[in-house]
């Protein structure tokens, strides 16, 4: 087995007009998937497992935060349940549903994922990949 990280990005940002609220939100829904705040800034908390992955921050510019059409954040989920306990979470701390748990057989039989919008609109996903099922090894 390798030690080389698998992951091919280092780390992604989201911008936020309401800094507390949204570190509060995402602290309850992360922490359902093993994620725990790394770093934390005045302005800027990443979270992440080993090393900070996913980053919840004021812009830097001081304009305010925008969303991106057609961006949506995706998390490796180790479990059913896990993506399930995600999308709970999500909803349970004022999060909106954009598709409900469950098996999207347009991305292959293995996936299983719910979508949610976070408290400013953000699309975010939790996904587990079933390597059991034919076709689970990942490609394309």
């Amino acid at each position: 087995m390798s030690d080389e990280n698998p992951s091919i990005l280092s780390h992604v940002s989201i911008g936020t007009n309401d800094f507390a609220r949204a570190v509060a939100f995402y602290d309850k829904v992360l922490s359902t998937l093993g994620c725990r705040r790394v770093l934390e800034f005045p302005s800027a908390v990443a979270y992440g497992k080993q090393f900070p992955e996913f980053w919840v921050q004021t812009p830097a510019n001081g304009q305010p935060a925008t969303l991106g059409n057609g961006v949506h954040f995706g998390f490796i989920a180790a479990s059913k349940q896990a993506v399930h306990a995600f999308h709970e979470a999500a909803l349970a701390a004022g999060g909106t549903d954009d598709g409900a748990p469950g098996p999207r057989p347009l991305y292959g039989a293995p996936y299983y994922g719910c979508f949610v919008r976070d408290l400013e609109g953000h699309k975010i996903e939790a996904s587990f990949w079933d390597t059991s099922v034919e076709g689970g090894h990942g490609g394309a």
